[in-house]
């Protein structure tokens, strides 16, 4: 009979200490998040920033914003903004970011931080230089069930973690012009699901010394499949895959020397996690009870950049910059393998 597992350490995110958002690129993922704010804590949205006032105002009415801006400049400009959520697409990740920082704004900066790891040492640097908060939106470091692996692993529950597997794939209908398939928007596999995959290797094993990576290319050059295995320094490797030519089960499996624990798919937004011994049988289980499904859960990582901010922290202890850019790190390298643009 399986028993519970630790409960999430999280706590609930309407207890968060209260910041003032500005949202800068107003898309689908700025959609998700800004609802989950409202749903789920007391963070106060106030303002929103797009290319075109039009935009900025439609975001803004449906979201019971109070203002709105045609430009990212006025956005960051608002001196009752303390904090700038960035939601444009990563290959503006640098110019946005360094926008918000240089206005003095706090940013928490949708994954990846930037498209390859230099662009994200220069976002690091302006923040550490102008001594703003910043931090990469990967919110499944902050989800509860990050914290239920976190903990088995504090406890050996599964000895020496020996092999991570994770995948995450879904199929995309080439267009050349899209975000995806675009070498100019940064596009490709590993920059859109990888660094999901990759982030969670790193929370499991840390950074890599050796990476190997085989996969295959879109007509455009960017990667659309990629199969990577990343070594650590003690032996331990991690078997990892993104793809956007076909939908995979988006599971997790961390397996040591004395069991193994199975992350419910989709890893990253998981409800259940699952500990098994080494003869396979069932020892115990949890089962997210909280109700935010999808991407509800977006508010973990807002509560937690308020309560780190509050706290007087510049980065995340959970997830620091240094650890984002060497993820950068790990994706530039498998990239340059495949040959990907």
């Amino acid at each position: 009979m399986s028993t519970a597992l630790p409960s999430p350490r999280f706590p609930d995110p309407r207890d968060a200490p209260i910041l003032r958002w500005g949202i800068l690129a107003p898309g689908a993922i700025a959609n998700d998040f800004v609802d989950s704010l409202l749903r789920h804590t007391g963070q106060r949205v106030v303002a929103a920033g797009s290319r075109t006032l039009e935009r900025a105002e439609e975001f803004a009415r449906a979201h019971g914003i109070d203002r709105a801006y045609g430009s990212y400049e006025e956005l960051v400009a608002d001196a009752d903004v303390d904090i700038v959520y960035i939601a444009s697409p990563h290959s503006h990740h640098e110019e946005h970011a360094l926008l918000a920082i240089n206005a003095g704004k706090h940013v928490l900066i949708e994954k990846p931080l930037a498209p390859t790891a230099a662009a994200a040492r220069r976002i690091v640097e302006a923040a550490r230089a102008a001594g703003v908060f910043a931090m990469e939106a990967m919110w499944t470091r902050y989800r509860p069930q990050s914290d239920v692996v976190r903990q088995l692993l504090e406890s050996d529950a599964i000895g020496d973690v020996r092999i991570v597997f994770a995948d995450f794939g879904g199929a995309a209908e080439f267009d050349p012009s899209s975000r995806l398939f675009d070498p100019a928007l940064a596009g490709g596999a590993l920059l859109d699901l990888g660094v999901y995959v990759v982030a969670w290797s790193s929370f499991l094993l840390g950074t890599p010394d050796a990476v190997v990576a085989r996969g295959a290319l879109a007509p455009t050059g960017v990667d659309a499949q990629a199969a990577l295995v990343l070594s650590s320094p003690d032996g331990a490797q991690s078997l990892l895959s993104a793809s956007i030519n076909a939908p995979t089960p988006a599971n997790s499996v961390i397996s040591g020397t004395r069991g193994r624990i199975e992350v419910g798919s989709p890893f990253w937004d998981a409800d259940t996690v699952r500990l098994y011994d080494a003869a396979g049988t069932l020892v115990g289980s949890w089962t997210d009870e909280a109700d935010r499904p999808a991407r509800q859960s977006l508010c973990y990582q807002a509560a937690a950049a308020a309560r780190y901010i509050q706290a007087g922290l510049s980065e995340s202890p959970l997830h620091g910059l240094d650890e984002a850019i060497a993820v950068m790190e790990t994706l530039d390298e498998a990239r340059r393998q495949l040959g990907a643009a």
